[in-house]
């Protein structure tokens, strides 16, 4: 007996079905693709920042990975020419092999461990280091200040010296930022004032080897050691706004107490110990010279800080500072007045000649005219 034709209903419910399978395999291969391509372009970029130094080497590797990934996803799109058909059949072979080619190529990027012995320029050659005073734990002397007297950009008349500070004179902290790729990203710097005492800034930093450039992108792929700078304000300060002519605003911070501002000069002093016993990698995102101040602070404020996208967006810290009350406000500034009376430039540019830059103190006083005070808050 002949079999009876499906009903009609059935079959358009297998037609449907069949609609939607090749659906989910057309966005599937999509997805598939997508990861392919920006997990190989990571490794590659990988292997440009690590091993670009044996450029035959590293150029070789990338044109390999990118031969096996075309042919990946030739192998995952309906190819119909007879000469590419067979990457079809060996799509399964072709992706395991990828798979272990990537974890293998991300084994290698996790066991590079940062170094304190390369070649480094002069300006990061050393790390803070410290000692306390054996009588009295309240002095601490810091090793390894930078005092350069910088000439240009490029040149500086090298000098380290040790700096003693009394703990119980801290007497205010400063947040500094430095411009000098748009308004989006600066360097931020702080810098502590100290009763009869000059001021003292610390700058996270990367730590650039001879030869080396500062890139963006490269700090996401371990190209640079993370340094902790503690120095005087006319060399770290002086040479962004006079030698190198980045923009420069100091934004002094209410309300800290004793305790706080101790406990953030501090936490500098634990930054130093674990970066010489324990080396890290700077990183463009989780590890900057803004974000790794939020992440020290933000305990000492009793976690009153809250997260923003400022923390990244290290241009608009200052904004975040006002918008936090974090600035003094008794002559009640708008943010657009803040920025004005915080510029550094106009204030060193105008007054400050060569001979002038030799004096610690004359640098110190002039790029905090018209500024007020901060108040220390009583605990």
């Amino acid at each position: 007996m002949p079999l009876s034709p499906l009903p009609p209903h059935a079959s358009s419910s297998a037609q449907s079905a069949a609609v939607k399978r090749s659906r989910a395999r057309r966005w599937g291969s999509i997805v598939a693709s997508i990861l392919i391509i920006l997990s190989g372009l990571w490794l590659m970029a990988a292997l440009w920042y690590q091993l670009k130094s044996n450029l035959i080497l590293c150029l070789t590797l990338i044109t390999i990975l990118a031969a096996f990934i075309t042919a990946l996803l030739l192998s995952w799109h309906g190819l119909s020419w007879h000469r590419l058909a067979h990457l079809k059949r060996h799509r399964a072979i072709l992706s395991a092999s990828y798979l272990v080619v990537w974890l293998t190529g991300l084994a290698w990027f996790v066991s590079l461990t940062p170094s304190t012995h390369r070649d480094w320029k002069p300006e990061v050659a050393h790390i803070l280091s410290y000692e306390r005073d054996a009588a009295n734990p309240n002095i601490v002397t810091l090793h390894h200040v930078r005092d350069f007297d910088w000439q240009d950009a490029d040149h500086a008349v090298e000098h380290w010296q040790s700096r003693q500070v009394d703990l119980n004179q801290l007497k205010g902290v400063d947040v500094i930022n430095s411009y000098w790729m748009g308004p989006i990203i600066a360097h931020t710097l702080v810098s502590f004032e100290i009763e009869g005492d000059r001021p003292i800034a610390f700058s996270f930093e990367i730590r650039k080897e001879q030869g080396e450039d500062f890139s963006a992108i490269g700090g996401f792929f371990k190209q640079y050691e993370l340094s902790l700078i503690a120095s005087e304000e006319r060399d770290i300060l002086y040479t962004r706004s006079n030698a190198r002519g980045e923009q420069v605003y100091l934004f002094p911070i209410d309300r800290l107490s004793k305790g706080q501002l101790r406990a953030m000069f501090e936490s500098y002093l634990k930054a130093a110990d674990e970066l010489q016993t324990r080396p890290a990698w700077y990183n463009t995102l989780t590890s900057n010279c803004t974000n790794i101040i939020f992440y020290m602070a933000r305990p000492i404020s009793g976690d009153s800080l809250p997260w923003d996208y400022r923390v990244w967006a290290s241009g608009w810290l200052p904004n975040y500072l006002y918008d936090n009350h974090l600035l003094p406000n008794e002559l009640d500034w708008s943010m657009a007045e803040w920025y004005k009376q915080s510029h550094i430039n106009p204030k060193v540019v105008a007054k400050l000649t060569r001979q002038d830059n030799q004096s610690d103190d004359a640098y110190s006083k002039l790029i905090r005219q018209g500024l007020p005070e901060a108040r220390i808050r009583e605990e």
